[in-house]
């Protein structure tokens, strides 16, 4: 036996002789993952109280002290000026279940420090698109007590007269099943749908193993195709209705008039419409589907065609964008013009440039063919920016960065200078976060804190995994973990930010079906948006103004308890590669 192991398991022991009180109150201002903590990986509890001195661990249902530590700061938030004390014991790496105790403060709730600690997020993340799917029955089988019947079959769908042209005018059916609900709402949109998509692709593409290994429980969970990407196609098969194959160009949207009302979703039967085609949405569907030609090429024995599939109608898209590269969609110009007026998510965006990028890099690394990728600035400016739904930039660069092997002369002649780029990009997201209230790098910016924020976070962890891979340097990783503690509990309100998962999650989401199904529990893995302190729903109950305390749980607080397809891909990507990366740390 090794001497640090002998030094390691008598100090285990003295401390167990160490007794504390027993029966402390468990204190909601001990701040921590309330999922846990990996053996080998940094644990970092907040408190957001005044204290000092030291602090303990001991197993649950037990008084006996197996670590100590002090606090130590104060940390000052830059947000809102409060003061927290930092419980720093990532040097205890004894895998059980274990609560903090502060003196005169309390205990937290209870957390686990094993291997796989987030592997139940990661799945439950994942699995959460399985209850948003459309056309279709939610067994109990595989959804248990929120089973329902299939919602929204969308096989009359209306052309909308914004949307009509010569071979399809306004009031032709068409078919437009299957797909994701993309929020709290019933409504389809391909912008949305583009990011969402894209990011679990990215996941499948970095860590295939992984998900190879990814088990959900869905209907097709056994048949030849991981389940990640089986939940993928549930939504890809929609996405290709979306096209009109007379020319090309894609539908922004697939949605009611307006908004339903809170209603489950197979009682949501309104008119159905396909509206305006948009460069937008043609841009993030040419980018999908040649990722997935790219992807699914390795799965051309469970379908059959379907990667070239993808790549031609991919192509087509681009070409339309190219014949209409400035197609906005403008909702309220479009209203002023057609009826019925579309009042259901807009998703407008008035810079293309980024998912022009983003097209011509996934329609380049699947092809080799360089003319993509000349026909774009792939640096239109030196700022780099985390990537969300209306700036899809960074989703090129993730790209092109993971397929660096396969890049033709053009891609290696830029690789030198978008590493570069990257890292100083990545060392920007974590420069001030020692500094901060909560140790994570979301809280070094309050412009983080928009609608979505949650989603923020997320991708932001995503940025930091890249450049972890890019660099080897650890403290990218470690930010990334940071960052995923911040939304399991970590942070200034105390949620942890996923339903069902934690001991303290949102119960009363922005989610009609959650809402409307009688059930307490709100449907599970699912992220809520997080503090926004535009509070724009008016919804009373929201704590103060300050932007990382902005956040109430809620069902009128759509601007801070919705969720939404774009908002979980980037938590199913940071769970399961941290997954990934850890069970070789």
């Amino acid at each position: 036996m090794s001497k640090t192991l002998i030094f390691n398991l008598l100090g285990f022991l003295l401390l167990a002789q160490c007794p504390i009180a027993e029966g402390q109150k468990t204190a909601d201002a001990i701040r921590l993952n309330q999922i846990g903590f990996y053996p080998a990986g940094p644990k970092i509890a907040i408190v957001a109280a005044k204290a000092s001195g030291e602090f303990y661990l001991t197993p649950v249902g037990q008084g006996q002290q197996v670590f100590k530590g002090k606090l130590t700061g104060p940390q000052t938030s830059s947000l809102s000026g409060k003061q927290t004390m930092v419980a720093d014991f990532s040097g205890f790496q004894q895998p059980g279940e274990y609560v903090l105790h502060v003196p005169g403060i309390g205990e937290s709730n209870p957390f686990s420090i094993k291997k796989e600690v987030h592997k139940a997020v990661a799945v439950a993340a994942l699995k959460s698109y399985y209850f948003q799917r459309m056309s279709t029955e939610l067994t109990e089988q595989f959804a248990g007590q929120w089973h329902r019947p299939a919602g929204h079959p969308d096989q009359q769908v209306l052309v909308h007269p914004s949307a009509a042209t010569k071979e399809r005018p306004a009031g032709t059916v068409i078919a437009s099943p299957l797909g994701w609900y993309d929020a709290g709402d019933y409504n389809k949109y391909i912008v949305n749908s583009g990011i969402s998509v894209g990011t679990l692709l990215a996941l499948y593409e970095d860590y295939p193993a992984f998900c190879n290994s990814l088990k959900t429980n869905i209907p097709e969970s056994g048949n030849d195709l991981p389940d990640l990407l089986d939940e993928a196609l549930w939504n890809l098969r929609w996405m290709l209705t979306m096209q009109d194959p007379n020319d090309g160009g894609v539908y922004h949207k697939c949605t009611n008039a307006n908004f339903d009302g809170m209603v489950v979703p197979h009682e949501a039967t309104t008119t159905r419409y396909v509206v305006q085609k948009s460069t937008a949405a043609a841009l993030d569907f040419a980018a999908v589907m040649a990722q997935s030609a790219r992807v699914f090429a390795k799965h051309e024995k469970a379908l059959p065609g379907f990667s070239a599939h993808c790549l031609a109608v991919a192509k087509s898209a681009w070409l339309w964008a190219a014949a209409h590269p400035d197609v906005v969609y403008e909702q309220e110009k479009m209203n002023a013009q057609f009826e019925p007026k579309i009042v259901t998510g807009a998703y407008g965006d008035g810079n293309l440039q980024d998912e022009r990028i983003w097209a011509a890099a996934e329609l380049y690394v699947t092809t080799g063919d360089e003319r993509y990728l000349r026909s774009v600035s792939l640096f239109p400016s030196e700022k780099m920016t985390v990537q969300s739904w209306s700036d899809v930039r960074t989703m090129a660069y993730f790209t092109l960065l993971r397929n660096e092997a396969k890049l033709t002369t053009a891609g290696q002649a830029l690789l030198p200078e978008l590493k570069r780029r990257y890292l100083a990009f990545a060392e920007s997201l974590v420069e001030k976060t020692a500094h901060q209230a909560y140790l994570a790098p979301m809280e070094s910016d309050g412009k983080n804190y928009v609608w979505g924020s949650s989603a923020v976070c997320a991708n932001q962890g995503i940025a930091l995994l890249y450049a972890h891979r890019l660099s080897g340097d650890k403290k990218y990783l470690h930010h990334a973990l940071a960052d995923l503690d911040f939304l399991l509990g970590r942070n200034a309100t105390g949620y942890s930010f996923v339903t069902g998962h934690g001991s303290k999650t949102p119960m009363h989401i922005h989610h009609r079906p959650s809402e409307a199904d009688g059930i307490a529990a709100p449907v599970p893995g699912l992220l809520a948006g997080g503090p926004n302190p535009g509070q724009q729903d008016k919804c009373p109950g929201y704590p103060n103004q300050l932007p990382d305390e902005s956040y109430v749980d809620d069902v009128c607080s759509y601007a801070s308890n919705e969720v939404a397809i774009n908002w979980n891909a980037p938590l199913v990507y940071l769970a399961a590669a941290l997954e990934a990366i850890m069970a070789t740390d």
